[in-house]
């Protein structure tokens, strides 16, 4: 059974990025997919960055497809997953669930991703992290056109 651990933010976060990180000790990016035991989530935005929740993935023995789908399940909601390394079998379900898998090549801190991701999204994101953003958008301007017109 997940377990997932919410941590209250300030809840400032509009149009904000879900990251999930695979970690072992909640500072690095040092962990495979497969055997992470918990993913720590932030939420980010232009603004920053927040820790949203940690997800707890130690379960109890399942077959190894199980153990991928169960992952995969307790990740709902995340855009992008960072970790270690991604069987290919394990990226496509990732990838079939929304979740974009990216590998470091090394243990990497969070911060350092976390502001990477700042700098990017308010720079010039690629078209596929606007995708996320504007999905995320609570207001779409497009209804402003209908709305003055009727």
């Amino acid at each position: 059974m997940n377990t997932k651990i919410s941590i209250e933010g300030n809840g400032t976060m509009n149009s904000a990025l879900r990251v999930a990180f695979a970690t072992k000790d909640m500072e690095e990016i040092n962990a495979h997919f497969g055997g992470a035991k918990e993913f720590v989530v932030y939420n980010v935005s232009k603004d920053g960055y927040e820790v949203s929740e940690v997800i707890k993935t130690d379960s109890a023995d399942p077959e190894d497809d199980d153990k991928t789908d169960y992952r995969v399940r307790a990740l709902k909601g995340v855009n992008i997953m960072y970790c270690e390394s991604i069987g290919g079998t394990a990226a496509a379900k990732v990838i079939r669930a929304g979740i974009h898998p990216m590998k470091v090549s090394e243990p990497t801190p969070i911060e350092d991703i976390l502001k990477t991701l700042v700098t990017m999204i308010n720079g010039n994101p690629p078209p596929w992290i606007k995708n996320i953003i504007q999905m995320k958008t609570e207001h779409d301007v497009r209804q402003d056109r209908w709305q003055a017109e009727s």
